[in-house]
């Protein structure tokens, strides 16, 4: 869909190309190519878009076009529909609205000074201006209500595994952890060797229940997002992979895993929700970055392990707190406290923009 300019503008060109009687101005044909790279480079810059679709079609608008032609510099309506279902922010729409409303008013102007101070004016705009905001905003919604329902779907799903997790699995989880207490009472005084196996088989099945306890949490907690456990060996990739996007997105990433003189991230001695947290802070982090960071200044991603903790540092080039990033900083900060973590956010004695968050390889405190 977004590269359908591409195509269908030249269609409309070379249609409206009658020989010995029509033919498309090759000013024309260079105003509406660069309306349709415009509108591909809407994907990344949508409001910088939408601009300079508006402002290439007042020339069209005054230009002696013929046929299906004239129908080109309307792509700047296409792009006001684009920036109002995508756009974050309100302001964002209406820069994008004013714009190609000046550009239609422009075209009006041009077309007839008498006729601008008319109905027919205000009922032009109406129409050029009003349908594309109605129908971007009825998109919008939409997309909202697929968004919403299918979360509404995901966490009654998550609830009804919460649900079997705890009836079947943490249940049968807690009696044998009982009935190895009951085995080490009973049995322990007879041999030494029985004691430390039965204190081994314990001290396991405890940290499954607790390692499921958490994970029960997670899944009852819409706020904290998908649960999606991690392979200890898969997540210094999909660390990697994070950091590729950033890259690919323009900025300079620096990488520094030091885990006591090991290349991986440490990862892998965190239990199954501490390398989720592990990958999804940096993630979160990652994302701010790219919404909100300088691709002039270095992004520095560390991750390192000492005895009793995994630390991730997240550093990039932001002035103070970033925009819009609060539910974000909560949800690390949700994560954090779910494996007995700690975070802190802000200002770095660099004047630099720093998330740091501590995971420890054996959680402090229980849930019940």
């Amino acid at each position: 869909m977004r590269y359908a300019p591409l195509v269908v503008v030249p269609c409309l060109l070379i249609a409206s190309t009658y020989p010995g009687e029509y033919r498309v101005p090759v000013t024309y044909w260079m105003l509406s190519m660069l309306s349709a790279l415009a509108f591909v480079a809407g994907r990344r810059w949508p409001v910088f878009a939408s601009l300079a679709i508006s402002a290439l079609a007042v020339p069209m608008f005054v230009a002696d076009a013929w046929g299906l032609s004239e129908l080109v510099p309307y792509l700047g309506a296409v792009a006001v529909v684009d920036v109002t279902m995508r756009a974050e922010r309100r302001e964002m729409v209406a820069v994008s609205a004013a714009g190609w409303c000046g550009s239609v008013l422009a075209g009006i102007w041009f077309e007839s000074h008498e006729a601008f101070f008319s109905v027919t004016t205000a009922v032009k705009v109406l129409a050029y201006v009003g349908l594309p905001l109605l129908l971007g905003l009825y998109l919008r919604s939409q997309r909202e209500l697929a968004a919403n329902n299918l979360a509404q779907t995901r966490a009654a799903e998550r609830s009804a595994l919460a649900r079997e997790l705890h009836d079947l699995v943490a249940h049968h989880m807690a009696s044998i952890v009982l009935r190895i207490g009951v085995a080490q009472h009973v049995l322990a005084p007879q041999d030494e060797g029985v004691r430390e196996v039965l204190a081994d088989v314990r001290a396991t099945a405890s940290d499954a229940l607790a390692d499921i306890r958490r994970l029960l949490v997670a899944l009852r907690d819409p706020s904290l997002g998908e649960v999606a456990l991690v392979e200890p060996d898969a997540v210094d990739a999909e660390i990697g992979a994070a950091i590729d996007r950033v890259r690919a997105a323009g900025f300079e990433v620096q990488s520094v895993f030091d885990t006591q003189g090991n290349a991986e991230s440490g990862a892998a001695d965190l239990d199954a929700i501490g390398r989720l947290t592990l990958l999804r802070v940096i993630q979160e982090s990652l994302t701010n970055v790219m919404k909100h960071g300088d691709k002039k200044g270095l992004v520095s991603v560390s991750v390192g392990r000492d005895d009793n903790r995994v630390h991730v540092r997240v550093v990039n080039d932001v002035e103070g707190s970033p925009r819009n990033a609060g539910h974000g900083l909560v949800g690390m900060q949700e994560r954090a406290e779910l494996v007995g973590g700690e975070m802190t956010a802000g200002t770095n004695s660099d004047g630099k923009w720093e998330v740091h968050v501590s995971i420890p390889l054996v959680v402090s405190g229980g849930l019940s």
